[in-house]
C-alpha cells in the first residue's frame, strides 16, 4: 500500500510542475465536492480513506481531489473517463448507447469509470490477497474526482459541441467557451461576489444549505435504487437535463453571458456541487461499511 502511495505522490508532483493550476470545477469545484464528502463519512469510511490517501495529502481528500485531471496528461487512456457524450438535442442519456469512447469502446465514460472504481474499492474489505490486485489509492482518487465530473452538467453534454467546448461565448467581457463557463467562470464569480474569493467560505455556504434549504432532499440524494453501491446513471440523467434546461438554454455561438445568465445559473452549480459531495460520501460509506 505504501508503494502505491509513493507512486501516486510522484505522479502528482511531476504533473503539478508541468501543468498550470486550473480553477473552478477543475480545482475549487472538486475541492468543494471532496470537502463536503469527507465531512459526512462514517467512522469506517473515514478510516479507510485515511489509510488509502497518499501521505502527502495529510489526511485531506480535498487536497488531492484534482489529481485525476493532472494525470490524464500522463494516463492518456483516462481522458474519456471524465465525461459522457450524448446525442445532440435529445436531452436524454442511456448507458448502453452513450457510455463509450470515440473509438466505440464500451464502458469508457464517467459513469462506467464510477462503476469500475467502486468495484475496485469494494475489494478493500476482502483481505490482503484481493487488495494487491488494484491500486486502491488511485481508485479512491479517480472515484472522488469523477463524482465531481458527473455532476457538472456539461460533462454529460452533446456530442457535436463536445459538451460546450466548441461554443465560443463571452463571460461578461472575457472570451471563453461555454464548457469553461460551467467548469470555472460561474464558481469564480460566485466566490468574487459572495465569498471574498475564498473557497472555504463557498464550502461553508453550501454546507449550510445542505442542512437547511436542501435538507429535505438529502435522503433522496444519498439513496441508490436496487441496493446498488453506486448509481451514476441517475446522476448522468440529471446532468443532461440540467445541461439542456440551464447550460445550453438561450446560448448560441458568440453569446455574451452576463448577470441574467449568472444569477439564474449559479444556484444550479451550487446545488450540483452539494449533490456531488453528499453522494460521494454516501457511496464511500457503502463501500467501506
Amino acid at each position: 500500500m505504501e508503494l502505491y502511495k509513493f507512486h501516486v505522490f510522484l505522479s502528482m508532483v511531476a504533473v503539478l510542475f508541468l501543468f498550470p493550476v486550473v480553477h473552478g470545477w477543475g480545482l475549487d469545484g472538486h475541492y468543494t465536492v471532496c470537502q463536503i464528502a469527507q465531512s459526512r463519512l462514517s467512522k469506517a469510511a473515514a478510516d479507510a480513506v485515511e489509510k488509502l490517501l497518499p501521505t502527502s495529502a495529510n489526511g485531506d481528500l480535498a487536497s488531492v481531489c484534482i489529481w485525476a485531471d493532472r494525470v490524464k496528461f500522463h494516463y492518456h487512456w483516462s481522458s474519456p473517463l471524465h465525461y459522457i457524450d450524448t446525442p445532440d438535442n435529445l436531452c436524454n442519456y442511456q448507458y448502453k448507447r452513450d457510455c463509450k469512447d470515440e473509438d466505440g469502446v464500451e464502458d469508457r465514460c464517467v459513469a462506467g469509470a464510477i462503476y469500475n472504481y467502486t468495484n475496485q474499492l469494494l475489494s478493500y474489505n476482502k483481505g490482503n490477497d484481493h487488495v494487491s490486485t488494484y491500486n486502491l489509492t488511485e481508485a479512491l482518487l479517480f472515484l472522488s474526482h469523477f463524482f465531481g465530473d458527473i455532476h457538472q452538467p456539461l460533462h454529460v453534454g452533446f456530442t457535436s459541441d463536445r459538451g460546450g467546448n466548441t461554443i465560443d461565448v463571452h463571460w461578461y467581457t472575457r472570451k471563453t467557451v461555454l464548457h469553461h463557463v460551467w467548469d470555472s467562470n460561474i464558481i469564480e464569480t460566485v466566490e468574487e461576489r459572495y465569498d471574498d474569493s475564498n473557497v472555504d467560505e463557498l464550502v461553508d455556504a453550501i454546507q449550510k444549505n445542505i442542512t437547511t434549504g436542501w435538507a429535505d432532499q438529502v435522503d433522496s440524494w444519498e439513496n441508490c435504487s436496487g441496493n446498488k453501491t453506486a448509481c451514476p446513471d441517475i446522476y448522468a440523467i440529471e446532468g443532461i437535463k440540467a445541461a439542456c434546461d440551464w447550460a445550453y438554454k438561450g446560448v448560441s455561438e458568440d453569446s455574451t453571458l452576463e448577470d441574467d445568465y449568472f444569477l439564474s445559473r449559479y444556484p444550479i452549480v451550487l446545488w450540483r456541487l452539494a449533490q456531488g459531495g453528499v453522494r460521494l460520501a454516501a457511496t464511500l460509506n457503502r463501500i467501506f461499511k
